[in-house]
């Protein structure tokens, strides 16, 4: 039994690079649901070739689970509901659904946004939805938002996904003052063990998590976040991997909880094979010590 299983988004044409790097996960990008060519069989083709992997999951394609638009929420919870059926065609365990933004009432924004999640998980089967943490308090996606929808949908099918660099930009207000590096230095490994707690407490069975380091500038009051090598950006990887160590050690092993757990490395295409054996190297080197002792 591994601790945790480790890969990054492929398409049915690259999952032999990620299986011959001994990945234990492949999450189908969003990008496969939106092309018109890709129809039922290429989603049941995926599913036989990635057999070899331990978990499968799906990144769903980028519609708002909001809207003050009926049409608009209509078209987007049919897109959405039509990706989650693909994912199940090809095994997927999880399909991971980015929340989008934020009517002006919170309350009727988390009302949308469950009756959006409730219609999938009505339209599947078994299929886990994960809810992805965001980057900015301006979009729906904190983890007291997605606290409250799991409240009101009171399913063991939808659990919360930690996007572990939006968080760390909310958390520390980066998404509103730009200043990256200066947060970064600020962030030690107290800080992401808190994170992660937070996590296992409201899902005790599933703690999903994803990662890319990214940087960026402030353009008229705006943040705007881009996603670089590992290595080029923030926030700086040896305190998360240390803390991802010791925390998946202790609070999870130590103490015999059933918790499955999967990182999934979320950085640029030119990159991603290098950078996500980097990122599993990192944490896994901050594993022997606690697991020899």
């Amino acid at each position: 039994m591994a601790l945790f299983d480790w890969g990054t988004y492929n398409g049915k044409w690259k999952l032999h690079v990620a299986e011959l790097l001994g990945m234990r996960l492949t999450e189908i990008p969003p990008y496969d649901f939106t092309r018109k060519r890709y129809i039922n069989e290429y989603f049941r083709e995926y599913g036989e070739l990635a057999r070899v992997f331990n978990t499968i999951t799906a990144h769903s394609p980028y519609y708002s689970t909001v809207s003050d638009n009926a049409e608009t929420l209509e078209r987007a919870r049919k897109g959405l509901i039509a990706a989650a059926k693909k994912a199940e065609m090809a095994g997927a365990d999880v399909f991971n659904l980015h929340l989008g933004g934020k009517l002006e009432d919170l309350d009727g924004t988390i009302d949308v946004a469950s009756e959006t999640v409730r219609m999938i998980l009505d339209n599947t089967e078994k299929i886990k939805v994960s809810l992805e943490t965001t980057y900015s308090r301006y979009l729906l996606g904190s983890i007291d938002e997605i606290r409250s929808i799991m409240e009101a949908l009171n399913s063991s099918r939808v659990i919360i996904s930690l996007q572990l660099e939006n968080d760390w930009m909310r958390e520390k207000d980066v998404y509103r003052t730009g200043l990256f590096h200066k947060a970064s230095d600020e962030t030690d490994e107290s800080f992401w063990k808190n994170l992660l707690k937070k996590a296992l407490n409201l899902c005790p069975d599933y703690l999903s998590l994803r990662f890319s380091q990214v940087t960026g500038i402030k353009l008229r009051g705006i943040v705007m976040k881009k996603r670089v090598p590992l290595g080029m950006g923030y926030p700086k990887l040896e305190p998360l991997a240390k803390a991802l160590a010791e925390f998946i050690v202790r609070e999870i092993y130590d103490e015999e909880l059933p918790t499955k757990i999967h990182l999934i490395y979320t950085g640029i295409p030119d990159t991603k094979y290098r950078d996500c054996v980097q990122l599993y190297s990192k944490v896994a080197r901050e594993l022997v010590p606690l697991i020899e002792r």
